[in-house]
């Protein structure tokens, strides 16, 4: 078989059957814990044989190649690159396929998180994987496989590797929880809608759940996405006595095959499956044929954790950009991104659906500010973004960094424009924004218009972009300069809906420049185009009058069903019926357009956090602003995060923001009396022969900014080298870490160690694998589920 024929297989409509789990064979073979298995194909190559040929003769169509860390970041410890490991892994596949199955390039995640959350930069992270995806291609790999992925910033990175640096089809297949998104927040909406657009072949799930939570997530995925689907969970869950996983072989296979019924095409199994699952589930799928289930994707837009599908008006917020706006200009000026984000978040709260960004100015490099704004906005908000630019180099370089599906604002009719930006825009999977004028100006009629808004709906067509992903904005005049300029407008937006069936936007604002009363206007102005079909008004929600406009259409169109939105903002408040006429926004979060330190932490404005604790500081003792104002803050984010109605990075956004103020009132501390904030210290490490040490560092960033002192002893840590940290360092707490079963073995020699020495500490243990009821067996104290959790066992036993 060939590369051709794997996209065959994928359009025969038939089943199309994966290999099982690596790991699981491996350690059967005799790997040792805490080894390398990428290792295997230099030192144990007939291991790999063994094993591939089992998968081959159980029925599977394509193999992963042992490549799963083989990228730099995790072969750092042990000598041996890339291009040594990726070329015999493969070989190693392909010699043991005979021509039977397909080889897959095998790419899993570098271990670090990306930025926002972690230090990780995007492009380092783009250029680690391009590195095995080059040495796997000169290999002969048929295709390439991005798996276990639970940050979509980082399956992005992957997938750019991977298209840019080869032209074999790319399979993406993400890691959910039981909550129904990934470690880190992310939905399969918002995977679906970011992964096809950027273009993957096919995409699903694999690992961390077993079959019999998979349907939710493939209801879920085939809202969002036309590609195929690929599952390949877990054989449940594992024992945690190594004894093996919940599911047999003969459940797994049963209840895997019946979800041809729901569309799913590419079948296979992760951690816990053996050839004797694969086998079984080959025998379940003889004879079936996967349901054809019509999808169709609506125009939406997201971030890496929130989808906005435009299903009805959405507001776009306006503020940041520079035109008329003395302050943004400063900012720019200066550098200050903080000023951007408080923007940000104050139009979210006034109910922003998007986020115009324009950073637009000649003293500055737009380039350069527009990357810096749009990581940092993606710190604070899960608001999607339209990236407002007409420079070509401004707008790839966003594109490049934003998680998501954005909305590029904007292409016109002039041919340079289209080819210069549409490419763009489908190599991103982002939506555009089509202007209705060219190098002739605003045309004076509406049919000119139509003209060259199916021109930029023809050339989209013609670069793959779909059409629910063309937006077309007729264009606002100023109605005191062009009197029928309103009219016209509004009749641009019926025939778009009536004629092309696209969306449509609108700078609402500037049909009322040079007028008296202009909110008066441009409420007016704003109802009129939404009863003719406008979608995506831009504007400034922080004006109530024109956010009321928009809730009143809701209202009265029954969009907002039983009236609950309306009544849930203006059911307890005194709405004026009067209309002001001084444009004047609604107020800042707090008293002089300031947020406080609660307020800070909350919405994670590290920027802020430093300021505000030295401006506190001035009538507030240290430990008063920790115990009743930091605390309580990051208590509050904590349960929301217990709630699920915020997710990992801004948990960790938060943290860094709570870690600003510390370090400022440290500071003041040591300068009084050489005192310390210090809460009490716990030693953390993950325990010997495991070197996944993610969930710890997390554990890490929160107790830190909690007030605790960490004494980090890494991965791969020996029981004495535990023992001898917490006697040099008196510590009362010990947070044990695992993810794999092969080192629980290791956890409670640790812990057994620990009681043997005499030591008067606690001990938590988390990870994956772990259960409460292991944790009692190995006398830990404590099991900590999250990283929240570790906090809470933290104040319990420190205070």
């Amino acid at each position: 078989m060939d590369t051709v024929e794997f996209l065959e297989l994928l359009q025969t409509g038939r089943p199309v059957l994966l290999d099982g789990g690596m790991g699981t064979m491996l350690q059967a073979k005799g790997l040792p814990v805490g080894a390398t298995p990428e290792l295997t194909a230099l030192e144990h190559p007939e291991w790999l044989l063994d094993i591939h040929r089992a998968y081959v003769e159980a029925g599977a169509q394509i193999l992963y190649a042992n490549t799963f860390g083989a990228n730099r970041e995790k072969l750092s410890h042990c000598g041996r690159t890339v291009e040594e490991i990726v070329p015999a892994a493969v070989a190693l596949a392909k010699e043991a396929a005979q021509g039977r199955a397909l080889v897959a390039l095998d790419i899993g995640p570098t271990g670090q998180l990306l930025e926002p959350t972690g230090i990780l930069d995007f492009e380092t992270a783009v250029d680690i994987f391009a590195q095995v995806v080059r040495a796997g291609a000169a290999a002969g790999a048929d295709l390439i496989v991005i798996e276990t992925m639970t940050d979509l910033q980082e399956a992005r990175a992957a997938l750019l590797a991977a298209k840019e640096n080869s032209s074999l089809p790319v399979l993406v297949t993400m890691t959910y929880e039981a909550t129904g998104r990934t470690f880190l927040g992310c939905s399969p909406a918002a995977a679906a809608l970011t992964l096809e657009g950027m273009g993957a072949d096919a995409i699903g799930v694999n690992c961390s759940l077993g079959p019999r939570e998979m349907p939710p997530l493939v209801e879920e995925l085939l809202q969002w996405t036309t590609l195929p689907i690929v599952l390949k969970p877990n054989a449940g869950l594992p024992h945690p006595d190594g004894s093996g996983y919940d599911i047999t072989p003969q459940e797994f296979a049963h209840s895997l095959a019946q979800l041809t019924e729901l569309g799913v095409q590419v079948f296979g199994g992760c951690c816990g499956t053996t050839p004797e699952y694969i086998a079984l589930l080959r025998q379940a799928l003889e004879g079936r044929s996967v349901k054809q289930i019509p999808r169709h994707v609506p125009a939406a837009v997201c971030s890496g954790m929130q989808v906005v599908p435009v299903d009805r008006v959405r507001v776009i917020g306006e503020r940041i950009n520079p035109t008329g706006k003395k302050r943004m200009k400063e900012a720019l000026k200066t550098g200050d991104v903080d000023y951007m984000l408080g923007q940000a978040l104050e139009q979210t709260e006034a109910g922003a659906d998007i986020l115009d960004v324009n950073v637009g100015l000649p003293e500055i490099d737009e380039a350069e500010m527009m990357v810096r704004t749009v990581k940092a906005l993606q710190g604070v908000t899960e608001a999607p973004l339209q990236l407002d630019s007409t420079d070509p180099k401004v707008l790839e370089g966003a594109l490049r960094v934003y998680c998501g599906k954005a909305i590029v604002n904007s292409v016109n009719g002039e041919e340079a424009v289209l080819d210069a930006i549409l490419p763009l825009v489908k190599k991103y999977g982002a939506a555009v924004v089509g202007l209705t004028l060219d190098e002739g100006g605003i045309p004076k009629t509406v049919q000119a218009r139509m003209d060259i808004a199916k021109r930029i709906l023809d050339r989209a067509l013609f670069y793959g972009i779909r059409k629910e992903d063309v937006y077309i904005d007729c264009l606002t005049l100023t109605v005191s300069a062009e009197p029928e300029g309103a009219v016209q407008t509004l009749e641009g937006l019926r025939r778009v809906k009536t004629e092309l069936g696209l969306k449509t936007v609108l700078g609402v604002s500037n049909i009322s420049f040079g007028l008296p009363a202009r909110p008066l206007v441009n409420q007016n102005f704003l109802t009129m185009a939404m009863s003719a079909g406008l979608d995506l008004p831009i504007l400034n929600p922080n004006v109530e009058s024109m956010m009321a406009a928009v809730r009143c259409y809701h209202l009265l169109t029954n969009v907002d069903e039983n009236a609950r939105e309306f009544i849930a903002a203006y059911g307890n408040a005194q709405v004026s019926t009067s209309i002001t006429t001084t444009g004047t926004a609604a107020p800042a979060p707090a008293a002089g357009g300031k947020r406080d330190l609660t307020e800070i932490v909350l919405t994670g404005l590290k920027g802020e956090a430093g300021p505000a604790t030295k401006a506190l500081l001035e009538t507030r003792e240290p430990m008063d602003i920790v115990d009743n104002v930091l605390i309580p803050a990051l208590d509050r984010v904590g349960a929301d995060f217990e709630q699920n109605k915020v997710f990992l990075p801004q948990l960790i956004q938060s943290a860094g923001a709570a870690q600003a103020a510390f370090e400022v009132i440290r500071d003041t501390l040591a300068q009084k009396d050489g005192g310390t904030v210090s809460r009490g210290t716990v030693v953390l490490a993950t325990v010997k022969g495991d070197i996944h040490d993610i969930g710890k560092n997390i554990v890490k960033v929160l107790l830190e900014n909690y007030g605790y002192t960490v004494i980090d002893l890494g991965r791969d840590v020996d029981p004495a080298a535990v023992v001898e940290a917490v006697r040099k360092h008196e510590a009362p707490l010990v947070g044990l870490s695992a993810l794999m079963t092969t080192t629980l073995k290791s956890m409670a020699e640790t812990i057994a160690q620990l009681h043997d020495a005499g030591l008067p500490c606690k001990i938590m243990v988390g990870g994956a694998v772990l259960t409460p009821d292991y944790a009692q067996e190995i006398h830990a104290d404590f099991y900590a589920k999250d990283a929240k959790e570790s906090v809470d066992i933290a104040k319990r036993v420190i205070g």
